[in-house]
């Protein structure tokens, strides 16, 4: 199986059976690839990372992927300069790829009650390919 299907598979079901956030998808799935243990605080401190609570601040999709690329640069014995380094490379590139860092900017439709569910279960699968690419390229 490819690694787009996978992840189209993968998003699809947390969402859709474990109804889990972006941020945690992002983390889950990137671990499930890069095969990084995680343990059970990391998921639990993501647990409010979709747009801060659905404040609508900081997208959860490039929250979930820096905090595994913490843990990415960690496996690879990368120093905190270099993964910190990573970190804005891939910030800056997510925001080049899909024009903002921001939830009110990349949700904009906000997270009302009459919502349907999981609105941005296209761009998580297009995030985790991009991080996956971006994190790939980078132990290339």
């Amino acid at each position: 199986m490819q690694f787009d299907e996978y992840i189209n598979e993968r998003v699809h079901s947390l969402y859709w059976n474990d109804d889990i956030n972006c941020a945690t998808t992002m983390i889950k799935i990137l671990a499930e690839i890069f095969k990084a243990d995680l343990c059970s605080q990391i998921i639990e401190a993501a647990i409010g990372m979709h747009g801060a609570g659905k404040y609508g601040a900081q997208c959860g999709l490039i929250e979930g992927a820096l905090m595994f690329l913490g843990i990415f640069g960690r496996q690879r014995d990368l120093r905190n300069e270099e993964i910190v380094s990573m970190c804005y490379d891939l910030a800056k590139k997510f925001e080049e790829e899909f024009g903002s860092l921001n939830c009110k900017t990349l949700r904009s439709q906000g997270f009302k009650p009459d919502n349907p569910p999981h609105l941005c279960e296209e761009l998580t699968k297009k995030a985790i390919a991009f991080t996956q690419n971006y994190l790939g390229s980078a132990i290339a």
